[in-house]
C-alpha cells in the first residue's frame, strides 16, 4: 500500500507528519523513533525576530486533553536557519516551516528568506494561534485577512503554501474557501480551540493570560467535524490535524476527508507515535485491499437522513 501523497509537485513519503509546536525542530526527537515514517516535519514556529514567548506556567492537563499558552516562543529566522536547519537536512522527513507573525509584513519576511535556503519542502502558514496577544487568531478568524494573507505569500514561493485553519469561528469553510481561492495548495485543520482552566483555590485562572490553546484527544471529534466540512467546501488537499493518539484516530480524519494527518500533542506522552500511526494505517489499509492512503476518503458511507 502506498502512503505517499502530492502536494504542489512534491512528493511526500508518508501521509503521517508531526504537528508544528509538537515536535521542537526535529533534534529533540533524535534517537526516539526512525523518521523514515515521518512524511514531513512540521516545525515550531518560526518568526522574523526570537520570541521568549508567555510568562509561565505554559501547560497545564486537562480531562482528556493539554492547554498551552507557550505564545510563538522560537529561536528566530536567523538562528533557524543557522543552527536548525543543518541537522533537519540530514532527515528523510520533508521539512515544513510553520511560520508566523504579528503583521503581514512577518510573514513576508520569513517566507522571502526561506525560500532561498535548501532543504524546506514548503510553508504552513500558522493564522490560526489562540495564545498570543497580536496576530495569530485574529487574522485566521476573518476570511478577507486569509485571503489577503495567502496572496501575499503565493507570489512569494513556488514551495507548496498550506494554510493551517483555525476551529474558534462560525463557519470554518468560508477561511478555507479564501485560502484555495488565493493559490493555497493545501490546509491543515485544525489549530487548537479556545479553552480555560480555573484554580478554584485562588480562584484565577491557571495561565497567565487566562486563556489558551487545547489539543489532545478531548478535541478529536471536533477536528474530524472539520475536516469532513472543508473537504466538501474545497477542492485542494486538507490535513487533519486534533486528536490523534492512535491509528484509529488518524483513521476517522482520513475517512472524512483528509489526504494527510499530523500527529500533536500526543507525542509528548509517545514519542512514536507518528511511527506506530503510520504502521497502523498501512496494516487496515492493506487488510481493507487498498492500494494507496488516498482511497481512504472515498470509503465513507453516506450521512443518514
Amino acid at each position: 500500500m502506498d502512503l505517499s501523497f502530492t502536494l504542489r509537485g512534491r512528493k511526500f513519503t508518508s501521509v503521517v507528519g508531526v504537528a508544528s509546536g509538537t515536535f521542537g525542530y526535529g533534534k529533540e526527537y533524535e534517537g526516539l523513533l526512525d523518521f523514515q515514517f515521518i512524511g514531513a516535519i512540521y516545525t515550531k514556529a518560526v518568526t522574523p525576530e526570537p520570541r521568549m514567548g508567555n510568562p509561565s506556567p505554559r501547560l497545564v492537563e486537562t480531562a482528556s486533553g493539554l492547554l498551552n499558552s507557550i505564545g510563538l516562543a522560537n529561536v528566530g529566522l536567523e538562528a533557524f536557519i543557522h543552527d536548525k536547519m543543518p541537522f533537519l537536512r540530514t532527515l528523510p522527513s520533508a521539512v515544513v516551516v510553520n511560520v508566523a507573525g504579528a503583521v503581514n509584513e512577518d510573514y513576508e519576511r520569513v517566507v522571502e528568506t526561506l525560500e532561498q535556503v535548501d532543504g524546506i519542502h514548503g510553508f504552513e502558514i500558522n493564522v490560526s494561534c489562540p495564545n498570543v496577544r497580536h496576530g495569530g487568531m485574529a487574522l485566521g478568524t476573518n476570511p478577507r485577512l486569509v485571503a489577503e494573507i495567502t496572496r501575499s505569500l503565493r507570489s512569494r514561493t513556488k514551495k507548496p503554501l498550506i494554510l493551517k485553519l483555525s476551529p474558534n469561528v462560525t463557519d470554518i469553510g468560508a477561511t478555507a474557501e479564501a485560502a484555495e481561492a488565493e493559490g493555497a495548495d493545501a490546509v491543515s485543520c485544525i489549530n487548537t480551540l479556545v479553552g480555560m482552566v480555573i484554580d478554584i483555590g485562588s480562584k484565577s485562572p491557571v495561565l497567565p493570560l487566562g486563556t489558551g490553546g487545547l489539543s489532545g484527544r478531548a478535541v478529536l471529534p471536533v477536528a474530524v467535524a472539520a475536516v469532513y466540512k472543508v473537504s466538501r467546501r474545497i477542492k485542494i488537499p486538507v490535513i487533519g490535524i486534533g486528536g490523534i493518539t492512535c491509528w484509529e484516530d488518524a483513521i476517522q480524519h482520513l475517512l472524512a476527508g483528509a489526504k494527510a494527518v499530523q500527529v500533536g500533542s500526543a507525542t509528548f506522552a509517545n514519542p512514536r507515535l507518528a511511527q506506530e500511526v503510520y504502521e497502523g494505517i498501512l496494516a487496515w489499509g492493506s487488510a481493507e485491499g487498498l492500494e494507496s492512503a488516498g482511497q481512504i476518503g472515498g470509503l465513507l458511507g453516506s450521512l443518514h437522513a
